[in-house]
């Protein structure tokens, strides 16, 4: 799982969500410090706890149900999902947290790539804003759960274009007045090796959640 030579592998959903249990009760209980999670996995759909029936896929793929917020979204190749696994304190919380990620992805964005995402009221994430002939669309989705303090779940950042066919199958979040995009299809360039993506990532997230992450794990 993780970092494979110069790329991701993919790393099955159910036993990565089983991993991220078992990191965040080391984390709670004190006994390893905070850790990020760098994963590709393979085609799966995932239900946060507001999905509706009609949200979900219209070709009968399975979905799995997951104890994140937020509603229905899909990982799969091409997309680079990050769990960070950190405890919280009381001037930074939930909210605070997300917005923190989401800066992150955005700083990233913009410095590597020229690629200039935003934020949109009322939608977590990070989006392109429309451009006369696209309208807003999404490039990383942002579901998380706290327990204990704790962080679960995390960001999924779109970075080939492969990622970004099957959330057709859905209303991916909720969200049927907006589009999906990846990093590639903005770029209009090649396809990116994952693991560029997530070191280039690294450091901004290391600067927006300082308060906190005073070690990191890439599994």
């Amino acid at each position: 799982m993780g970092f494979d030579g110069d790329d991701l592998g993919l790393s099955d959903y159910q036993e990565t969500w089983d991993l991220q249990r078992n990191v965040h009760a080391q984390v709670v209980a004190g006994t390893i410090g905070p850790q990020v999670l760098f994963v590709q996995h393979p085609s799966v759909y995932t239900a946060g706890h507001r999905t509706q029936p009609e949200e979900r896929p219209r070709d009968g793929t399975p979905v799995v149900d997951v104890d994140r917020g937020g509603k229905i979204t899909y990982h799969g190749p091409g997309q680079l999902v990050g769990y960070p696994i950190i405890t919280l304190t009381r001037k930074y919380g939930p909210l605070e947290y997300v917005r923190r990620v989401e800066q992150a992805v955005i700083d990233t964005l913009a410095d590597h790539w020229d690629v200039h995402g935003i934020r949109v009221d009322g939608r977590t994430g990070v989006w392109l804003p429309a451009d006369g002939q696209r309208p807003e669309r999404k490039i990383c989705a942002i579901g998380v759960r706290v327990a204990k303090m704790t962080t679960m779940h995390g960001f999924a950042l779109n970075v080939t274009s492969q990622a970004t066919g099957p959330f057709g199958n859905i209303i991916p979040c909720g969200i049927s007045d907006a589009g999906v995009t990846s990093l590639q299809d903005e770029t209009g360039g090649p396809a990116l090796p994952l693991v560029e993506v997530a070191r280039a990532l690294e450091p901004q997230l290391e600067r927006q959640l300082a308060f906190t992450l005073t070690s990191r794990g890439l599994v």
